[in-house]
């Protein structure tokens, strides 16, 4: 039959996307030979506290201050000086290590986000000075012409090397900088109680006797490393690397086109750039009141840059200006990101369902906020999704109902006309007219349920809130598969029960099909999140209950057609 055919090719369409999905390696870094950037090129080192890519020099003299830009090569001196220092600060969700060679975040620990459940004494770290999670977040002024500038090789002062939130809601750690020539630089990082923001400010100060010209940048230093993609690891799904947003649009870069294309470079009104890896994001916000430079690009054979600039402006003498940057360090919780820039939540990528996903989003969130637990928030969803689309489903379900009833005549035309599959064919047809059966009405349930399907999976995959999520009993991460595969099983048994309840094909070879599809489904689901095998056990569930509810009243009607028939042709 046709309906079961569709039914059939949509489900193994379903599979092989997800299968795709799970397996493509669209952002896995490629073998390339080792680069040099600029800036390497110039001796100073490309991580911690190194280097920032070599941008174009200054436009001449003739461009108006306004419009110029100061080159960012770094010749000056690129060994930092021994009495750098450490300086660290503790809040309630953060643990960082300031380095005071440029006041580099060089050390990045979120403190309520254990790697594994079952490990929580190791937290996840998006910055550190070496190892996997290499990466560092660099901030400076650039001047134009000679002499020592507050940039991040510049070696600042603090008071003191421990800093801990304790009463407060919020801290500030204080460093400073002079030049000995009446240029001086008051640099303040704040963090605030349970955020993961970060504002920086600094505050140039001139007593030189002269103009100062320059410019304000911001720089994310990160390991750039191939990713080994496996269904077993769900942290290996989505993208890991630079993303920029030009003010309108976002956009993530891979590797090997920075290479093949060269640097991402870009000059753009409100936008940012970060980096962003499964569940978590290091991204620099610069202000809004300015046309920013934007570049990203490969330094050396291990880590991309992602570099912002101001616009170039002068500080008369006699007079001071303030410098504002707002950094996110952390996991990508979208009520901090909308507080921080509203766009900021691209970076959550549901994909090509992000029109779905988003609004499943604030729907399980708004459940979420009343019933406290994850897993119950998705059972009560499916209800509401369910209910929703329960007149559109209830159609289909009736017509399924009709077929279910009228399965002995259409046996009997296979028997009849088994050697004349032109004659059934018409058959079954006028059958179909006369009994008002749609056979393809079947087939909307899934075509239904599939987008909701898609958009659960992202929703499950990308949103850090359900990341080591508990349900109850043995789930104790809705992020990751169940891991004694009962929900898949339970899965498996609901789908046999459900094809119970549907009329079975009459072609043999779908039928084996049919019978074998549950079976698959459960391989399938067995490595998908237990969040999303939770979403369609109960959509399951649900729809047998219906089905059940609908074949009960049908028949009943069918039958009721069939007395009045009998007493009508006794009565004749």
């Amino acid at each position: 039959m046709d309906n079961l055919r569709l039914l059939v090719w949509a489900s193994f369409g379903m599979l092989a996307w997800l299968t795709y999905q799970a397996w493509q390696e669209d952002y896995a870094a490629v073998s390339v030979p080792e680069t040099r950037s600029a800036a390497d090129e110039a001796g100073a080192p490309s991580s911690g506290a190194g280097a920032l890519p070599a941008l174009p020099a200054a436009a001449a003299d003739s461009t108006p201050a306004s419009q110029q830009t100061p080159s960012l090569d770094v010749e000056r001196e690129a060994t930092p000086r021994a009495d750098t220092r450490m300086v660290r600060v503790t809040t309630d969700v953060l643990e960082v290590e300031i380095n005071t060679t440029g006041a580099t975040l060089q050390r990045a620990v979120i403190r309520r986000y254990p790697v594994h459940k079952d490990d929580p004494d190791t937290l996840v770290e998006l910055l550190s000075p070496a190892g996997p999670d290499r990466g560092a977040i660099q901030t400076g002024l650039i001047a134009e012409g000679d002499g020592a500038e507050p940039n991040h090789l510049a070696v600042f002062e603090s008071p003191s090397t421990e800093y801990e939130l304790r009463g407060a809601d919020e801290i500030v750690v204080p460093f400073t900088w002079t030049d000995g020539q009446g240029i001086s630089v008051e640099k303040e990082i704040r963090f605030t109680r349970g955020s993961y923001r970060i504002d920086i400010t600094q505050r140039l100060i001139n007593r030189s006797g002269a103009d100062w010209r320059g410019a304000e940048y911001a720089q994310i230093e990160r390991r750039s490393r191939e990713v080994e993609r496996s269904m077993f690891n769900v942290d290996t799904y989505s993208f890991d690397g630079p993303i920029i947003y030009d003010g309108e649009k976002s956009e993530k870069l891979k590797r090997d086109d920075l290479l093949s294309d060269g640097p991402y470079d870009i000059k753009a009104g409100n936008g940012w750039v970060g980096s962003i890896q499964h569940h978590f994001l290091s991204a620099v916000v610069p202000a809004k009141d300015a046309e920013y430079r934007y570049k990203v690009s490969v330094t050396g054979d291990t880590s991309v840059a992602s570099l912002i600039r101001s616009p170039s402006l002068y500080v008369p003498s006699g007079s001071e200006f303030t410098f504002e940057t707002a950094v996110f360090v952390g996991p990508k919780l979208q009520s901090q990101l909308e507080q921080l820039d509203e766009s900021l939540k691209l970076t959550v990528d549901y994909g090509w369902l992000t029109i779905i996903s988003q609004p499943l989003f604030w729907l399980l969130n708004k459940v979420h906020s009343f019933v406290g637990n994850w897993g119950l928030a998705i059972i009560l969803v499916t209800i509401l999704i369910k209910m929703t689309f329960y007149k559109l489903t209830e159609a289909s379900g009736r017509s399924m109902a009709r077929m279910r009833e009228i399965q002995p005549r259409m046996k009997a035309l296979q028997d009849r006309y088994k050697d004349d599959r032109q004659a059934l064919s018409q058959a079954m047809m006028e059958l179909y007219k006369r009994e008002k059966v749609n056979p393809a009405a079947g087939c909307l349930p899934i075509l239904i349920q599939m987008p909701f399907f898609l958009a659960f999976y992202w929703v499950l995959l990308e949103s850090v809130e359900m990341r080591q999520a508990p349900f109850a009993l043995w789930i104790t991460d809705l992020s990751s598969r169940d891991p004694f595969f009962i929900l898949p099983l339970i899965m498996g048994a609901a789908m046999l029960f459900q094809q119970r309840l549907n009329p079975a094909p009459a072609d043999p070879v779908q039928a084996k099909v049919m019978q074998v599809m549950p079976i698959m489904f459960t391989g399938f689901f067995a490595f998908f999140p237990s969040g999303l095998v939770l979403y369609w056990v109960t959509n399951t569930l649900l729809s047998i209950s219906q089905q059940w509810y609908i074949n009960k009243i049908v028949h009943e009607e069918a039958a009721a057609r069939s007395g009045k028939k009998s007493k009508d042709k006794k009565k004749s």
